[in-house]
């Protein structure tokens, strides 16, 4: 099977954190139930994988988002955001993809600006996604339905310069974080 390309751009302990704003290093938030203090929201974070084009690799991207959102203690996000990405990924690879070689890029960001959290999901086809009703007994076609219903905002534009197709993203906002500090 094709192994997934990822590439973290989180901080870690071995790399500097990338701050948005401040210069004096990162700055948490305390837990809600006395755990580990919570990534402050003034802090930008962006992580990016590349899986193949493949159905079978959904729950590695799962895992993915997971696990990032986990480490950046947004575990209240966590159900919304593994579900709409996980639509946006079966829609690129069924609608999006020639074959099982292209590959679909996820890029989970968090910034300062309007205090969301953004997820793109990038495939090689520049045909637009259609926002349609399905029929009631059909099986498929409600991908978008269920991520306008879960995000706060979504919508298309161009690829990356140097790359072909489009990315597809939605945001979902980070309110409760405002109540912990």
């Amino acid at each position: 099977m094709f192994p997934s390309t990822t590439t973290a751009l989180a901080p870690s302990a071995n790399r500097p954190r990338a701050e948005a704003g401040t210069a004096s290093g990162p700055r948490t938030l305390p837990g809600r139930r006395g755990g580990s203090p919570m990534m402050s929201v003034d802090t930008c974070r962006l992580f990016r994988a590349e899986f193949p084009a493949l159905a079978d690799r959904a729950s590695a991207v799962r895992r993915m988002v997971t696990g990032h959102l986990h480490e950046w203690r947004l575990d209240a996000l966590l159900d919304c955001a593994v579900l709409a990405t996980n639509e946006l990924f079966a829609n690129a690879v069924e609608h999006g993809s020639a074959g099982p070689a292209d590959t679909v890029t996820i890029t989970v960001t968090l910034e300062n600006r309007g205090h969301e959290l953004k997820v793109e999901v990038a495939d090689g086809s520049p045909v637009v996604p259609r926002f349609r009703e399905a029929a009631p007994t059909a099986e498929s076609g409600r991908g978008l339905a269920i991520v306008d219903g879960l995000a706060s905002d979504w919508g298309t534009e161009p690829p990356d310069p140097g790359s072909v197709g489009k990315k597809v993203w939605f945001t979902l906002p980070l309110e409760h974080l405002g109540s912990l500090s």
